[in-house]
């Protein structure tokens, strides 16, 4: 199995029981009666199932556990200085890995259903399944005090899947935590996500804010976000295990140049027709237009570049009241308070979306969004 697991582009496949995770009830509950999902509603509406990988498939005996590395070429790090570029979290500058992997495991579980009468089902991050708990049980790693999975042999640029199987397997090992001392994923995060190690915020993190958060974002996170426009890869990328990993060599999960660090001014422009190009057969796609906007107007805010604000005042006749919204923030940011009362005069009295209105507000500081409007609050 390990040998064709590798042929596929895997490049770690260990077994695990579903007894073997006596504790993942109660971790998952707590984290949930914290409310540290946000708006993620679906991590709690089939917990049940999350929480007893057999209450998802009563058939299950074993459950063999795959990674498939993605180690960017770059430096993420590096790519958060340019600031009149977009940060996007490696992961997705690939091709959706939802499609590679589940390709893949179904190959895989239909090589091992065919040695015998064995039923397999094969998960990829669409079903409730905790597959850094399950990663971890079965030895692939451990996860760490950022809640990623690390590879001794991989460090944490790992992808997961998992297929559950009626056949009855030898389980391997648990992985055993070599975190030590060091917290240095703890201490890099921009919005301090981490309430202590191995506890994450999601309502806190710079990815669940830029891809899962729906609404307008936070005005208190907004300049630590700087130019991720998608996803954030800071406590992966400083993690010290990172020296052992390779870069990933297969061509079908090989990373995009063209959304290595593409230029600020070019993602403000996009129409939905070509956000759909541009990301087709991408993570980002998933996200939307209007909401990828969103970000990129929040990083061309963060650029301290006026020389792009004619980019973000071009949103603001946007059709979507989150770009609008948002566009007013940025102009805040880059603009003189004369200039941005000017912007107000010209857009804001015939606005009726509460949220921007409340954005036009904060960034000239009038309480009336009146076209003679002119005196401060």
């Amino acid at each position: 199995m390990e040998a064709r697991a590798r042929d596929l582009g895997f490049c770690g496949l260990r077994v695990t029981r579903p007894d073997r995770l006596p504790d993942l009830p109660h971790r998952l509950s707590t984290w949930l009666a914290d409310g540290a999902q946000g708006t993620m509603d679906w991590m709690a509406e089939r917990a049940d199932q999350r929480a007893s990988p057999v209450g998802l498939w009563p058939g299950l005996r074993s459950i063999l556990v795959l990674a498939m590395s993605y180690r960017p070429d770059d430096d993420p790090l590096a790519l958060v200085a340019q600031t009149d570029r977009g940060t996007i979290a490696a992961y997705a500058r690939r091709r959706d890995y939802h499609e590679v992997l589940k390709g893949r495991l179904k190959e895989l579980g239909g090589y091992l259903s065919a040695k015998g009468d064995v039923r397999v089902k094969v998960f990829c991050d669409t079903a409730p399944v905790m597959e850094k708990t399950l990663a971890e049980a079965a030895g692939l790693g451990w996860q760490g005090k950022h809640t990623v999975l690390i590879s001794r042999e991989h460090g944490n640029w790992l992808l997961l899947g998992a297929i559950y199987t009626s056949a009855e397997l030898e389980p391997d090992a648990p992985g055993r935590d070599h975190c030590g001392s060091c917290r240095a994923c703890l201490d890099i995060c921009p919005t301090d996500a981490f309430p202590s190690p191995y506890r994450l915020d999601a309502r806190r993190c710079i990815s669940y804010l830029t891809i899962e958060h729906a609404g307008p974002i936070d005005e208190s996170f907004r300049p630590a976000i700087g130019n991720r426009v998608f996803g954030c890869d800071d406590c992966l990328a400083v993690c010290p295990w990172n020296k052992f990993a390779r870069t990933a060599a297969d061509a079908r999960l090989a990373a995009r140049a063209d959304l290595a660090a593409p230029a600020l001014a070019d993602l403000a422009g996009l129409d939905d027709a070509a956000f759909r190009k541009l990301f087709a057969g991408t993570p980002v796609k998933r996200t939307g237009r209007d909401r990828f906007l969103r970000n990129v107007m929040i990083a061309i805010g963060n650029s301290g570049d006026p020389g792009l604000a004619s980019t973000v005042v071009a949103r603001l006749d946007d059709g979507s009241p989150l770009v609008r919204g948002m566009a007013v923030w940025a102009c805040g940011r880059l603009l003189e308070r004369d200039a941005v009362r000017a912007l107000h005069r010209e857009y804001a009295p015939d606005e009726t979306d509460p949220h921007v209105r409340d954005e036009w507000k904060a960034a000239t500081g009038l309480t009336e969004l009146r076209a003679d409007a002119r005196s401060p609050a």
